[in-house]
């Protein structure tokens, strides 16, 4: 709390003089208030225009549809502030400066055929995600899935202990404890014998946990640092976050998944009951994408250009085994499209028996919904395990607020007993699923950076599924009885889904 309070009082000259600036306008435009009401509401009105023409959510045109018209003059500066695309120029032109690195897609056209020949609808879907994103489908060598982070931290420390070349560390989150601690003991050794070093975090994921004063005793043992979108000023970029969760080691092995760095995600604390998380090693080629995924954001936001050797993959002969294939890539609000949002919505479109999924909150946009809701009623087994106990009492409730139309087009939804899932991942027909780090939210969905693994018939599958079940027996199910109808729950549960995007 004491370091939010720093930072706040850091940024409270800024904001002080932005606010000033903005008095100082209203008061030399006062003389003028009736012509400027007038151009207002043309103004007011062209905007609404342009938002329900605009190809965006719909809950989203929604709400800043309301916004405007209440507050024609506010709700436009807002909208332009925190609404509208245009708001990402200044990460995307520095993304525009990283050098190209996406994965040259050539190398994919034989799994492409060969998924194809199995099952031409899902190599659809691959193939549209390849194209979205410019990540390449890879044989899957090896991906060991971890049902918890208390069994994942273990390997990542011996993993980081054989590094011989780089360490890339990128995480929304870092806080100093038993688990951060003890990875950058090993990453200064590491520092010390010559390992290229490079830890990113997100500035406002870590506001009340990891400061700049942190992260220069990094930097001191030789550790290179960067935090994503600094909080400096209240602006436009402001929502845009880098949620995304990667460890890259030699651009041999990879751990993802939703652990962050900090003691909560292996249960060595205990803040919100068992902390439910999942995350998954990865070995191979395939580690090539998220190299290149770190890589790209290193050069963009802390301006320092990656070695071009560091992301040249180990090459595997095509008689080498492969266990089923996987597509990595990451998201992006810089896009048109987003990316995880329509291909949740593609896959619940081809689920026939299964589609069950892991998230920490649910707060879906209308497309999503619907695809959820299309899918149980056509008699697919629709399963969602939702946290037991929360870790934001608002951001619960608002998820709550979904679950009636859910429930009562026979979606089942599980509450976790025994504390907070902080798990995020899908599986469909217990063939293809990801796992990564979107939550069903409209932030994750639409305004994060997030990495995701899309796998396709590998045996990391097989564990994802063994864990939902035994996950399941720790829960209690949700049912339309258990729902209270009323009208203030019907009133408060609207104004809810309302602000939805906002949180």
């Amino acid at each position: 709390m004491n370091r939010i309070i720093r930072r706040v009082f850091a940024i409270l000259p800024a904001v002080l003089v932005q606010v000033l600036w903005l008095l100082v306008l209203f008061h030399w435009l006062a003389p003028w208030a009736g012509l400027i009401h007038a151009v207002l509401s043309v103004l007011a009105l062209l905007f609404v225009l342009y938002i329900i023409t605009k190809q965006d959510e719909s809950t989203y045109k929604i709400l800043w549809l309301l916004v405007i018209l209440t507050f024609p003059l506010p709700g436009a500066l807002l909208y332009l502030l925190f609404g509208n695309k245009r708001t990402t120029r200044p990460l995307q032109k520095k993304l525009n400066h990283a050098p190209p690195l996406l994965t040259d897609r050539s190398d994919a056209a034989p799994l492409h055929e060969a998924l194809s020949a199995e099952n031409e609808r899902l190599a659809q879907t691959f193939r549209w995600l390849e194209e979205k994103t410019g990540f390449a489908l890879h044989a899957n060598r090896t991906a060991e899935y971890y049902s918890l982070g208390d069994q994942m931290f273990p390997d990542i420390l011996a993993e980081l202990k054989k590094a011989e070349r780089f360490i890339f560390v990128e995480y929304f989150i870092i806080e100093n404890g038993l688990m951060w601690d003890s990875i950058t003991e090993i990453l200064a050794e590491k520092s010390a014998q010559g390992v290229d070093v490079r830890v990113m975090y997100d500035d406002l994921g870590s506001i009340s946990t990891y400061a700049k004063a942190d992260a220069e005793k990094l930097k001191k043992k030789g550790i290179h640092c960067a935090a994503f979108n600094p909080l400096v000023l209240i602006k436009g970029t402001l929502n845009y976050r880098d949620h995304r969760k990667m460890l890259i080691i030699d651009g041999k092995v990879a751990f993802s998944g939703g652990v962050n760095l900090a003691d909560e995600y292996i249960n060595h604390i205990e803040k919100y009951g068992h902390w439910k998380d999942i995350g998954f090693r990865m070995a191979g080629d395939a580690v090539e994408n998220y190299t290149r995924m770190f890589a790209q954001f290193w050069d963009a936001f802390a301006g320092e250009r990656i070695p071009d050797e560091y992301l040249t993959a180990d090459t595997y002969a095509d008689t080498d085994a492969a266990d089923g294939l996987v597509l990595s890539y990451y998201d992006s609000p810089l896009r048109d499209d987003a990316v995880s949002n329509e291909l949740y919505i593609d896959l619940l479109s081809q689920a026939r028996k299964t589609a069950w999924f892991y998230t920490p909150y649910l707060m879906p946009g209308n497309a999503l919904l619907d695809a959820f809701i299309r899918a149980a009623r056509r008699g697919v087994d629709v399963r969602i395990i939702m946290p037991g106990i929360p870790d934001k009492k608002l951001v619960y409730r608002m998820s709550r607020s979904f679950y009636p139309v859910l429930l009562q087009a026979g979606v089942k939804i599980y509450e976790y007993t025994p504390g907070f899932v902080h798990a995020k991942a899908c599986l469909i027909d217990g063939i293809v699923g990801t796992v990564g780090t979107v939550n069903l939210d409209y932030r994750s969905l639409f305004l994060h950076f997030e990495n995701n693994s899309l796998f396709y018939r590998a045996s990391l599958l097989d564990d994802l599924r063994a864990d939902f079940i035994a996950t399941q027996e720790k829960c209690t199910e949700r049912t339309p009885d258990s729902i209270k109808n009323s009208f203030l729950k019907w009133f408060i549960d609207g104004i809810l889904r309302i602000i939805v995007p906002l949180c």
